[in-house]
């Protein structure tokens, strides 16, 4: 008897390998992902990704065929990145190297014709906020209004006909120059459609961000764009269901989570709480990390007993789209810039909703009555 054909899988985060035969590889497929397509990209697109040095994927989520409802495609774009530069070169160089790398994704990511694209947490600077100093890194904190990131991906958005979700550190000129973690949403038409700011302050190990900012309060926005209703869950807000469950009842079709989270924390859970999410919240969930490990000019501690350190840790990548009905893309490399575009059918929402009814049985505010359950929708004028 010929030995068994074996095939080498990966577990949909771009990392770990293992061998299967082929009813095995079956069965784990039916499991970790229901059937979804590639998408046939221009071949542009992928010769300008290999000349730029990061990877491309695409991939369509598909909803049944309905009478009186046409399809309500939309094209996402995710981005993770390393940081061009040293964290100890200059805060104005560092910055420009950001603009100019994620100008080059941008530009790829617009033949591939995505309709909104965002980036990572915190994207135009090193993630500091482990050292607790503040100089230099509060200077990369921008007016989300008009600060020159802001203005840049205007240009980009207005150019490229594509929504832009922009997390910056922000400085709040309005109210005492204090600082926020915050997610700038500008339209396809280069307005700056509005700002959510992250609801979920981690003070976990090395994650010393209330040291610059403290929780958000802006409560859960959600941004009426022409092409479908979206929310953006700041990193640390994807452990607690409520927040993503908020945005939901507003009326989020897609929530955006640009995070920048390590591998000896969280990478476990990575694969599922995104994923958990949108099943649960009848919804597509994009969860985006950024690659990479940053060293600092200083060695500091963690509190935990071990030696003095410079960097914080291993950023994994791995960023994926996933769907209502459970289904998700393969996941971006863990070491590698790249680009994941999907192709979301915004029907499905409605769809897995109507079959579900997850956010109908609970009885939210019967349970929690406290809750502000007013939408505080933010319209695009296109």
């Amino acid at each position: 008897m010929p030995p068994p054909l074996l095939y080498l899988i990966d577990d949909y985060q771009g990392g770990w390998r293992g061998i299967l035969n082929l009813a095995d590889l079956m069965q784990i497929v039916s499991l970790l992902s229901c059937p979804f397509r590639k998408l046939d990209l221009p071949s542009r697109a992928f010769e300008a990704a290999l000349e730029g040095d990061f990877e491309l994927q695409g991939y369509a989520f598909e909803a049944a065929e309905e009478q009186l409802r046409p399809p309500r495609t939309v094209r996402v774009g995710l981005v993770q990145n390393k940081t061009p530069l040293p964290a100890d070169a200059p805060v104005a160089k560092q910055v420009t190297a950001l603009h100019r790398r994620i100008e080059a994704i941008v530009e790829v990511a617009a033949v591939c014709g995505v309709n909104i694209i965002c980036f990572q947490e915190a994207w135009t600077m090193p993630f500091a906020f482990c050292t607790r100093e503040k100089l230099p890194w509060t200077e990369f904190a921008e007016s989300a209004e008009d600060g020159p990131t802001t203005r840049f991906c205007q240009k980009l958005a207005k150019k490229h006909d594509m929504v832009v979700v922009s997390p910056i550190l922000e400085r709040d000129r309005e109210h005492g120059d204090i600082l926020w973690n915050t997610a700038v949403v500008i339209s396809n038409s280069g307005a700056v459609l509005g700002k959510t700011r992250k609801n979920h302050i981690p003070r976990v190990g090395d994650f010393n961000e209330s040291t610059y900012y403290m929780e958000g309060n802006l409560g859960h926005p959600v941004f009426q764009t022409q092409f479908g209703k979206i929310a953006v869950n700041i990193c640390y807000g994807r452990h607690h269901p409520l927040n993503w469950l908020m945005y939901s009842i507003n009326g989020a079709e897609i929530i955006f989570n640009p995070s920048a989270t390590i591998g000896a924390l969280s990478e476990s859970l990575w694969p599922v709480e995104a994923r958990n999410a949108a099943i649960a919240n009848h919804c597509f969930t994009c969860a985006i990390n950024r690659v990479g490990q940053e060293h600092f000019p200083n060695e500091f501690t963690s509190g935990d007993g071990k030696k003095a350190h410079r960097d914080f840790g291993y950023f994994y990548g791995s960023s994926y789209v996933a769907a209502p009905d459970s289904s998700r893309t393969p996941g971006l490399s863990r070491n590698k810039d790249g680009l994941l575009v999907a192709e979301l059918d915004l029907n499905l929402c409605r769809q897995v909703n109507d079959i579900w009814n997850f956010k109908v049985g609970p009885q939210v505010p019967c349970c929690c009555p406290a809750l502000p359950f007013g939408p505080p929708f933010c319209s695009q004028s296109w």
